[in-house]
């Protein structure tokens, strides 16, 4: 039964919301656009506020759902692990060549269902990492580092080896940001630059 939902929670983590979405409202592939990860951040740069939000909430919605499965089915085991497995999903998707996001929206709805406060710390961390520097990569970042250090200090918590994997994900997940800021190229979330990657909806209807 666990395999079976581990196998599940994957799944669950590969269903490729912002693709789906700019196919069927833009009749585009976004990871040929903007920052090419298809992901709420990538999708508000270039698909809009509206196709932002649903692609946050449903990719919420899936770490919740696979966190949420051994609740559902009262099974002794760690929803963490399942809504992880959600993640890797999320950024490897089947349905989508393995091709994906960079973890933090799925990250967001599994701790909420896992263990909450945790998901607050990460993701006030997230928000103010991003307000000092405007960067979002090292707002994702840092809620990778958030939680290790958490761990570290807390004596209620006892996940530092995945929290230091996971931290060591999502470097490797925003490796290329990484480059870009070295290079001097990583845009800003305030770059005025950024509209010129908008595409209007398929159509021409009005600008989600």
């Amino acid at each position: 039964m666990i395999w079976l939902l581990l196998i599940a929670s994957y799944l669950i983590g590969s269903i490729p919301t912002a693709l789906i979405v700019g196919k069927l409202l833009f009749g585009i592939d976004i990871r040929d656009h903007g920052s090419k990860n298809p992901g709420a951040t990538n999708t508000l740069r270039v698909l809009g506020k509206t196709s932002a939000i649903i692609v946050v909430i449903v990719d919420v919605g899936k770490g919740a759902l696979a966190a949420s499965l051994p609740l559902i089915l009262n099974l002794d085991a760690e929803p963490l692990y399942f809504g992880l497995i959600a993640v890797v999903g999320h950024c490897f998707p089947v349905f989508a060549g393995f091709r994906g996001g960079k973890a933090i929206a799925t990250t967001a709805g599994t701790l909420a269902v896992a263990n909450f406060p945790l998901a607050v710390i990460a993701f006030a961390t997230f928000f103010l990492v991003i307000f000092l520097t405007k960067y979002v990569f090292l707002g994702s970042i840092s809620v990778g580092l958030s939680l290790l250090i958490y761990s570290l200090i807390s004596t209620n918590v006892n996940y530092q080896l995945i929290f230091v994997l996971f931290t060591l994900f999502l470097l490797y997940l925003h490796r290329s940001n990484i480059r870009n800021l070295i290079l001097g190229i990583e845009p800003k979330i305030n770059d005025k630059n950024l509209i010129n990657d908008r595409i209007p909806p398929k159509g021409g209807g009005i600008k989600m």
